[in-house]
């Protein structure tokens, strides 16, 4: 039960910390490239570490990767109340990221390994976007209200050290360690090629519509993060019905990445786009993750592979939008993620993705 609270509480310190820079960014940077940037480097962060940190969980256990992530994200936060530069905030929001890709690979290996991980895989992904609404609506409130834009940090940075201070006192059941092997690291990439895929555009448009959007619509930072939070408000309500239901990952895969082409035109027009946008993302992660749950061996590496997948789409993404809506505008900056979304519900039918449980 601890390990169960801890993980909970966590993933929400975690995630309300990385958005509370969101609503403010335009004080960080002017230009959307800058922006996305800075949006995009907590990502590069998760993306690089979330791989180790499920391979490191399966051979030396969930705990000691979860702490490491919970103390690499409260050391950034402190700094990032101290920095305000875009060039060193860039690199901190590195560094969070890495914590998050640490804890987030340990965390899911955890939840996914339970013998109840549909329902406890939707109270993560709950808690996960609740941490995501609170620290937009927050850091925005602070930040018009105190005339601080780290005040948000600050807030979430707080909490980051309490749930830091509780895992040191959380046990793990003995498990047996595994050594993932190449040949199995290979084995799953290949099969799994297209959902990975799938995986990096479909989470990636989330973060192009976050990052584009601050600047895109000129509003105040306590109303963006408003805007922005109903998206993540959508998928609490998506992950907690849909972990409830089962889910054929390539239908469910193909149709919602044909919503998800129309929910960013929406967006363009009205910010009622980030609901759609939101319960598509919350279907997309609930299917994918009791998918992979079959794979009952090696759950470290298979969420160290799913959360790298995504991360990987949050980092570039953006990145990509930002750079296309300074050179052509933000309509041609919201197509491009159309056209990503469209390209899911292609390929998604070439998935070879089945059952299968890779020998230890």
């Amino acid at each position: 039960m601890k390990m169960r609270i801890t993980v909970s509480i966590g993933i929400f310190a975690v995630m309300a910390l990385s958005n509370a820079i969101v609503p403010v960014l335009p004080v960080y940077a002017h230009g959307s490239t800058w922006q996305g940037a800075i949006y995009a480097a907590y990502f590069l962060g998760a993306f690089l570490s979330t791989l180790p940190g499920g391979i490191w969980s399966d051979r030396y256990g969930r705990v000691p990767v979860i702490r490491a992530g919970l103390a690499l994200t409260l050391l950034s936060g402190i700094l990032l109340s101290l920095y305000t530069g875009p060039v060193i905030v860039i690199i901190l929001r590195c560094i969070e990221g890495l914590g998050a890709g640490f804890f987030v690979a340990a965390a899911m290996s955890y939840v996914n390994s339970l013998p109840d991980h549909e329902k406890m895989s939707g109270y993560f992904m709950a808690m996960l976007n609740v941490g995501l609404v609170l620290g937009l609506i927050a850091a925005g409130w602070l930040a018009v209200h105190l005339n601080l834009p780290v005040s948000g940090i600050i807030l979430f940075t707080a909490l980051t050290a309490i749930t830091c201070g509780i895992s040191l006192f959380i046990k793990e059941s003995p498990l047996s360690r595994i050594c993932s092997s190449t040949g199995i690291f290979t084995v799953l990439l290949k099969d799994y090629r297209w959902l990975w895929y799938s995986s990096i555009i479909l989470v990636g448009i989330t973060g192009v519509a976050t990052s584009l959007y601050p600047k895109f619509s000129g509003g105040s930072p306590d109303i963006v993060g408003i805007w922005i939070a109903g998206m993540s408000v959508a998928t609490i309500i998506a992950v907690i019905i849909s972990s409830r239901i089962p889910l054929s990952p390539v239908a469910t895969l193909r149709w919602s990445a044909v919503l998800m082409t129309v929910a960013v035109i929406i967006t363009f027009l009205s910010p009622l786009g980030f609901i759609l946008i939101g319960a598509l993302a919350g279907v997309i992660m609930i299917a994918q993750m009791a998918f992979l749950s079959e794979v009952h061996d090696h759950q470290g590496l298979v969420m160290g592979l799913f959360s790298t997948s995504s991360y990987l789409g949050m980092t570039l993404l953006p990145v990509v939008a930002g750079f296309i809506a300074d050179t052509a505008g933000f309509p041609a900056g919201f197509f491009f993620a159309a056209v990503c979304a469209v390209s899911v519900a292609i390929t998604i039918g070439w998935c070879g993705c089945h059952v299968y449980h890779p020998a230890k």
